[in-house]
């Protein structure tokens, strides 16, 4: 799952949490990602239906964001089963598995490690494509040191790597990983380089809609819903802040109580939601 699959379109929106609602399209990525993918990359549309029921979405809604991602080249058609079948296109296998790792796994780094550096020079005849570079830099989480130059904890640098070159943009980049020197204070410098209080809202917003998903006993298919719905909410936040080092933000910054919420809600809900998908597919 990553910031990177396309998906964005003009489908009904459907409630996910408190006050937040998302598109049926960023729904059906999150079950491929992280459910469809392991259990054999394949679904028949019936399962599908099936799943995206618990989250509120009618078979017909189902079948429009399906038919809008095969077009955008994220989903394949194939037959399985006797019937049709969808599993992710191959093309985007490695940009699913660096979101996996963003989402999931401990991506905070230490203030002694190294910093990657994005220069990019765009020829003024393709103009454009500095727009394009600059939205991916920041989707996926640099901050800007001036207007060719941006900056991330080198650990995204593999990710970096990926997003530019599936965007045709590699040829324009130069990458760098290394330290920094300057006399300047980094806690300032970063905080120049990232517009942070821009974010807080976003997490604030994140925190209010899921933590009541922390309390009670939920059913198995209760239990799916309200982690598929946390992981899309939360699969673009994690993108907001690519791990800049926790001594460098502020003190009791609310993006990591945010984080805290996430691993908390996929700990508690995820062996039930694959109880229910498990269910479902076999």
């Amino acid at each position: 799952m990553s910031a990177d699959v396309p998906t964005a379109d003009l489908d009904d929106t459907v409630g996910i949490g408190s006050g937040t609602t998302v598109r049926p399209q960023h729904l059906i990525v999150t079950v491929f990602g992280r459910y469809v993918r392991a259990h054999g990359g394949v679904i028949q549309i019936a399962d599908l239906i099936e799943m995206m029921a618990a989250l509120g979405v009618d078979a017909s809604a189902v079948r429009s964001a399906v038919s809008r991602l095969k077009q955008r080249g994220v989903l394949v058609s194939i037959r399985s089963g006797g019937g049709a079948a969808y599993r992710v296109a191959e093309s985007l296998e490695a940009v699913f598995a660096a979101g996996d790792h963003r989402i999931f796994e401990e991506r905070r780094a230490q203030p002694s490690d190294p910093w990657l550096l994005a220069s990019f020079s765009v020829p003024e005849r393709e103009r454009p494509l500095r727009h394009q570079l600059r939205k991916l830099l920041q989707r996926l989480g640099f901050g800007q040191v001036s207007g060719g130059l941006w900056i991330a904890p080198g650990a995204i640098a593999d990710e970096t790597r990926i997003a530019l070159a599936r965007a045709g943009l590699h040829g324009y980049v130069e990458l760098f990983i290394g330290s920094r020197v300057s006399e300047e204070d980094l806690t300032q410098a970063v905080r120049r380089w990232w517009d942070l209080p821009a974010l807080e809202p976003m997490y604030g917003g994140f925190l209010q809609a899921f933590r009541p998903a922390l309390t009670g006993e939920r059913a198995d298919r209760d239990a799916f819903a309200a982690h598929v719905g946390a992981i899309t909410q939360w699969r673009r936040l994690a993108y907001l802040d690519p791990g800049i080092p926790l001594a460098l933000l502020p003190e009791r910054w609310i993006g990591l109580e945010a984080e805290q919420l996430f691993g908390a809600l996929h700990r508690r809900l995820e062996p039930a939601a694959e109880r229910f998908v498990a269910s479902v597919m076999n």
